[in-house]
């Protein structure tokens, strides 16, 4: 069975427009929790613009689940890794400009520092993994910096705006999934992923065990709440 990690960011993104106490991360993960989410995630970003500090110490004090924190491999980000002890590591790029996340990471050109990243956090029981897009050669990379697991990207996939496109997305994804299994590592995927679009991830790279999803979840949650929107995402998932 796929698990789902349900972030919370945008719960913190609509907070930190007013700068108040409210709506909060924490009361949308313990809902995702009692709603059947397998973990959350939630992404520590350098410039604070969502989720802060506050915010990962009360998740990892009072979430059951597994808490999966997204940073980017800076000093300060592993300090605070080290400190809190999550459950999961998840390296992703940083760029201050950027809406969102806009690709993966490019292990190839920082191979010596992600591996030294992976031994200061897994040295305290935490899992390694590096978000990535679909490529064989970042693939080999990631095992050989000593990651746990992998976390495709699936933003190419989920912005393509015709099937031929969706379907060479999806042929990247399974082979670089069936690489990453062969080579010994766990295979999750994130990013743009909605009901519409996840059948399609499932069926095509059965090889994925976890997904990470935010955006849509928590953008449906206006409408239906916080528990049928996870409960929705997970019923696409079993079906």
């Amino acid at each position: 069975m796929i698990k789902l990690f349900v972030n919370i960011d945008h719960v913190a993104t609509l907070r930190e427009a007013r700068k108040t106490f409210e709506p909060d991360p924490l009361e949308a993960a313990l809902l995702a929790e009692k709603a059947g989410a397998y973990g959350i995630t939630a992404h520590l970003r350098e410039d604070r613009r969502h989720i802060q500090d506050d915010d990962i110490q009360y998740l990892k004090e009072q979430i059951t689940t597994p808490l999966n924190l997204e940073m980017a491999a800076v000093a300060e980000m592993i300090k605070i890794a080290i400190f809190t002890k999550p459950y999961q590591v998840s390296i992703v790029p940083e760029n201050r400009q950027e809406i969102t996340t806009e690709g993966g990471l490019k292990i190839l050109e920082q191979e010596d520092h992600l591996t030294n990243v992976g031994i200061q956090v897994k040295e305290k029981g935490i899992f390694f993994s590096l978000f990535i897009d679909p490529s064989l050669e970042e693939v080999k990379a990631a095992k050989r910096v000593g990651a746990d697991s992998i976390e495709l990207n699936t933003g190419p996939y989920s912005e393509a705006s015709s099937q031929n496109e969706k379907n060479q997305h999806l042929l990247l994804l399974e082979k670089a999934s069936i690489l990453a299994h062969n080579l010994g590592l766990r295979v999750f995927a994130g990013h743009g992923l909605t009901l519409d679009n996840v059948p399609a991830i499932i069926s095509n790279i059965p090889l994925i065990e976890e997904l990470n999803i935010g955006h849509h979840i928590i953008s449906r949650s206006i409408f239906v709440g916080i528990e049928q929107s996870v409960k929705d995402m997970l019923k696409c998932i079993k079906s």
